[in-house]
């Protein structure tokens, strides 16, 4: 079979369980789950692996899912990743299908789920062709508890026994259904979380002369860290500091001894996540020497910048034009201030992150949300074009064609 015949192949079975790939993604997005214990999304994936002749093992530090296809020709190892976790949201799609447990699917991990569960099953019916192994990683905590970390360290990718030549994966974004996208080198920004905490000394409202009062130097410092991200880092590296919280006392008429604030850093070069540490540092300490406080800066929950390799990048691209055609396979002109944790993957593998848009028909781009709205809705008829991806980039990949 040549490659050709393969995509095309690939695609005809992709389209034939895509009505199972419907139905197993509006049961996740029903019932989504937080964090990195999944027990109920794991039992959804495991029921619909099972009799697939896949090598199954189950995370220790989490509801991780992994599953290594062997091929029955020689050959080396794919890694193919999903990610399974929702977020502490409340939904407001007015889905049929929506989610009642405080708790939503709203950056598309259903869909990625289902879809690696639809290229586990057309793989697996093709294994006596496929010339090497092909993994299957089911991630939990994407969404800020680090997920990938867990799994690499629970050994992913050593699960074949070789490690994996590339790794591949997909996330859906607001955009014309069925459009893929990609590029070379950064795809998506590094994050971490910042927390400062100033410390006053505490005192009666009234007499601020006798306090060291934190809360008039935490405010200073938000308006700073805005001022420092334009004056001290260059427009051709951008990077992104959204203060999210703030916290202070609880009386009106008390000074509080401490006051603090979180945000959301954003990173497109390990250069400039290294200054932004440095600088915030520096900012802060200065302010609350200025105003005679203390300061403490923490950075956790750090992801590093996922960037494609080069070389991959392209070869998807191309792939991707072949098999769904060159309109459905375009270069993203501009990295995404997002964060994916698949960047840790790609700091061992070489591979690439794919993009897909997923808007249903019915909205205007007018009134499209995007990626972690309570509001954002994917179209799910996008899961066989998702499936036939994975699928195709693994076994081509693989260079496994055979007649």
């Amino acid at each position: 079979m040549t490659d050709p015949d393969w995509s095309s192949a690939l695609a005809r079975s992709a389209g034939d369980v895509l009505p199972e790939l419907v139905t197993i993604r509006r049961a996740l997005h029903r019932d989504p789950e937080v964090g990195l214990h999944l027990p109920r999304t794991q039992r959804v994936v495991l029921d619909a692996i099972d009799g697939l002749g896949l090598e199954v093992s189950v995370g220790v530090g989490s509801s991780s899912v992994t599953a290594v296809l062997r091929g029955e020709l020689r050959g080396p190892t794919v890694l193919l990743r999903a990610d399974m976790d929702g977020l502490p949201l409340a939904e407001e799609t007015g889905l049929d299908f929506a989610s009642e447990n405080g708790a939503m699917h709203a950056c598309g991990h259903d869909l990625h789920t289902a879809a690696l569960i639809g290229a586990a099953r057309i793989l697996a019916a093709e294994r006596a062709r496929i010339r090497g192994d092909i993994v299957f990683m089911f991630q939990p905590g994407e969404e800020g508890y680090d997920g990938a970390a867990v799994m690499i360290g629970e050994g992913v990718l050593e699960a074949s026994g070789s490690t994996p030549i590339a790794a591949y994966a997909a996330h859906v974004i607001p955009g014309p259904a069925g459009t893929f996208s990609t590029r070379r080198g950064t795809l998506m920004a590094g994050t971490a979380d910042l927390s400062v905490t100033m410390l006053g000394v505490g005192g009666h409202g009234s007499q601020p002369h006798t306090a060291v009062d934190p809360v008039v130097a935490i405010a200073e410092l938000v308006t700073a860290l805005q001022v420092m991200v334009t004056r001290r880092f260059s427009v051709f590296d951008p990077v992104v500091v959204t203060v999210t919280q703030l916290s202070a006392g609880s009386a009106v008429n008390v000074i509080p001894d401490a006051a603090s604030l979180g945000a959301t850093v954003r990173t497109l070069s390990r250069d400039a996540d290294e200054r932004l540490r440095r600088e915030v540092a520096r900012l802060a300490e200065g302010i609350a020497a200025a105003h005679g406080c203390s300061v403490t800066v923490e950075f956790a929950a750090d992801y590093p910048v996922l960037v494609n390799d080069d070389t991959e990048a392209d070869w998807v691209s191309g792939i991707l034009a072949e098999t769904f055609g060159e309109k459905r396979s375009v270069q993203q002109a501009d990295p995404l201030m997002a964060s994916e944790d698949f960047s840790r993957v790609l700091e061992a593998v070489p591979g690439a992150l794919i993009l897909l848009g997923s808007s249903p028909a019915d909205l205007d781009a007018a009134d499209t949300e995007w990626n972690h709205s309570p509001r954002v809705r994917f179209d799910d008829a996008v899961l066989a074009d998702l499936a036939a991806a994975l699928a195709t980039l693994a076994v081509r990949r693989l260079g496994h064609a055979v007649d």
